[in-house]
């Protein structure tokens, strides 16, 4: 595809590709999908691996980004909308789950697609349910749970702070392009910085502003230096656009309890039990504040939330500042009884490991009518989602 488009224009093809009557639609459809959390790094690497394919494709094939999330969730996304009025975009120019084709006459059939995973090895939901079958690459920074096949290209998983980092590095030569085009073309020049601003705000919404020593890699280190050369002569502040971002990112005050809970929002099926996980950007004192101070209140909203995700395990994760200093805080709720041979198993198989100690005396406990839940102060801050949720689901694979 040659002269490049600017992202506007881009999206908006992709959208024409995917809205074409079956009659002229160009088959098969390249679909390239976040995980389900839809987080900052799932939304924006599957824009910008798509971007980069479409720009370096040999023929007129277009891959179309996927936001794996309904339509009506992306004004959950505070910190998405931020980065994206930096790169010239809006929630609306966006392509969600609701925008794939349905039943009916405009459908297509499996073998009518092929995906490409960002930002995720596993999928989950819809994307799983109608095209797990169909992967035929996959970039990602979460530990490999061996689902893709190992001989689909590209399959790069690495760790890295941000799966972004590691699409900066798999797209360089079609970045690289992109650039000399950028001379001489506006389009190409506005695609190029919007996607390094767009890049640059994943990596440090998921870094710290490259701080958190725990997360930093060294492919999220070379990923900015490269990115910030784009930017030079802009009035690019990384600090004014690391705080920008951080702020967004935790207001809250906006959201209802449910809302918050299914901001950033995974599950799983293991041993024939359903987990749901929430991450939380504030902490459990904040979410109590949110209940009226009650106990009761936020497990009843949280309990709410279970039944309504048809959930046996539902877990609350966080990670907040107190005092300039990091906390993370774990909940797991086991909601019948061999979800709760799992949550039991969980804490005594990983109580040491994650430095777990009691929340408040207990005051998010709950032990009755057949179910069991835990709140702990996670002392080990080195271990997100991405390792507890597998923890988690170990424990469910063991009951």
């Amino acid at each position: 595809m040659s002269p490049k488009p600017s992202l506007r224009a881009f999206l908006s093809l992709a959208r024409a590709k995917l809205y074409a009557s079956p009659t002229q639609r160009e088959l098969p459809l390249t679909l390239v999908a976040g995980n389900e959390s839809a987080d900052l790094d799932s939304l924006c690497s599957a824009v910008i691996f798509a971007y980069l394919h479409t720009i370096n494709a040999q023929t007129r094939k277009i891959y179309i980004p996927i936001s794996n999330l309904p339509r009506d969730d992306l004004p959950l996304r505070s910190e998405m909308t931020a980065v994206l009025a930096r790169a010239g975009l809006e929630p609306r120019d966006l392509l969600t789950l609701d925008d794939l084709p349905q039943g009916g006459q405009n459908a297509a059939s499996s073998d009518d697609l092929s995906l490409y995973l960002v930002d995720h090895n596993s999928p989950t939901g819809i994307i799983k349910e109608r095209y797990g079958t169909r992967i035929v690459g996959c970039v990602d920074h979460h530990a490999d749970e061996n689902f893709v096949s190992k001989d689909v290209q590209p399959r790069v998983i690495e760790t890295s702070g941000s799966c972004v980092s590691l699409i900066v590095e798999h797209c360089r030569e079609a970045w690289d392009s992109l650039a000399r085009e950028a001379k001489v073309s506006q389009d190409a020049a506005e695609a190029d910085k919007s996607m390094a601003l767009m890049a640059l705000g994943v990596i440090f919404s998921d870094t710290v502003n490259l701080r958190a020593k725990d997360r930093v890699t060294p492919w999220d280190v070379r990923a900015v230096e490269y990115l910030e050369e784009k930017l030079g002569g802009t009035g690019y502040d990384r600090e004014k656009y690391c705080d920008e971002i951080h702020r967004v990112r935790r207001d809250l005050d906006g959201l209802s309890l449910r809302d918050i809970f299914r901001k950033d929002y995974k599950e799983w099926v293991e041993g024939g039990m359903k987990l749901g996980t929430s991450a939380v950007v504030q902490n459990f004192d904040y979410l109590l504040g949110r209940a009226g101070g009650s106990a009761d209140v936020l497990m009843g909203e949280l309990g709410k939330w279970a039944e309504e995700k048809g959930l046996d395990l539902v877990s609350v994760m966080t990670l907040a500042t107190h005092d300039g200093r990091y906390e993370r805080e774990v909940l797991l709720w086991g909601r019948n009884e061999k979800a709760v041979e799992a949550s039991r198993d969980f804490e005594k198989a990983e109580q040491a490991e994650l430095d777990l100690h009691s929340f408040r005396d207990g005051l998010l406990d709950l032990d009755a009518h057949g179910q069991w839940g835990k709140a702990w102060k996670q002392g080990n801050l080195k271990h997100s989602r991405k390792q507890v949720a597998p923890m988690i689901r170990d424990a469910m694979r063991r009951a």
